[in-house]
């Protein structure tokens, strides 16, 4: 197992943190592409829309006999063959949402994580304990962790939560604080660095770890 270091939020060592080969193993870009794929899909508002013929303005009589004029036939003025009538198969209000596996999107998080780690970009904190709600001593803590750029917060939900981190957190620009049950692929690949605390990266290691598919034994070669 591969270990982490832990810092506390002066940007002192103050342990370590083992990693799970089942969890930061490998890294599977296809699943990555799917898992950000999904998430887009169901940001979409989908509130589009065109008006067909039953929806525009103008008379429904018939504009002229159906014979005898030497004319085409027309039933409405709000026929799609004529000017300002209505719109045909256009695009109506809808989802983009749609089912995605739950072991696909834990497959995807394990990935996103590998990810991190590879890239020298996941940093454990021991803790996001702040004595007031201030944004710039949460700033001058990102800065003692080289945390220069973007940044998503993970902390350990809880039903107290941590309100001077949530206000600490939601003024500093480039910066998102999500629990560890809300984490999401997309969250940990749209943000440079990932700083956990070391309870909710317990918490999530131990999730992954038990839902992750156990390799088959080799076999002795005779």
């Amino acid at each position: 197992m591969a270990k982490i270091d832990v810092h506390d939020l002066s940007g002192k060592k103050v342990g370590s943190f083992q990693l799970a080969d089942e969890v930061f193993g490998a890294v599977n870009e296809d699943l990555l592409w799917e898992a950000v794929k999904h998430y887009r899909a169901s940001l979409r508002a989908g509130t589009h829309a065109t008006k067909n013929r039953k929806l525009v303005s103008g008379s429904g009589k018939k504009l002229w006999r159906q014979k005898g004029t030497g004319r085409a036939r027309v039933g409405s003025i709000r026929s799609p063959l004529w000017r300002h009538g209505g719109t045909v198969h256009g695009p109506q209000p809808r989802s983009y949402d749609y089912q995605f596996p739950r072991k696909k999107l834990q497959g995807a998080l394990r990935s996103a994580l590998a990810a991190k780690l590879g890239d020298g970009k996941l940093i454990v904190v021991e803790d996001f304990e702040l004595k007031e709600p201030k944004s710039k001593q949460m700033r001058a803590a990102l800065d003692a962790l080289n945390v220069e750029k973007t940044a998503l917060l993970v902390d350990a939900a809880s039903k107290e939560g941590n309100r001077n981190l949530e206000l600490s957190a939601r003024n500093l620009d480039g910066v998102e604080l999500v629990s560890s049950s809300q984490v999401h692929p997309y969250h940990l690949l749209r943000y440079e660095h990932a700083v956990f605390s070391k309870p909710a990266l317990e918490k999530l290691q131990s999730a992954l770890q038990a839902t992750a598919p156990k390799s088959k034994p080799k076999a002795e070669v005779a």
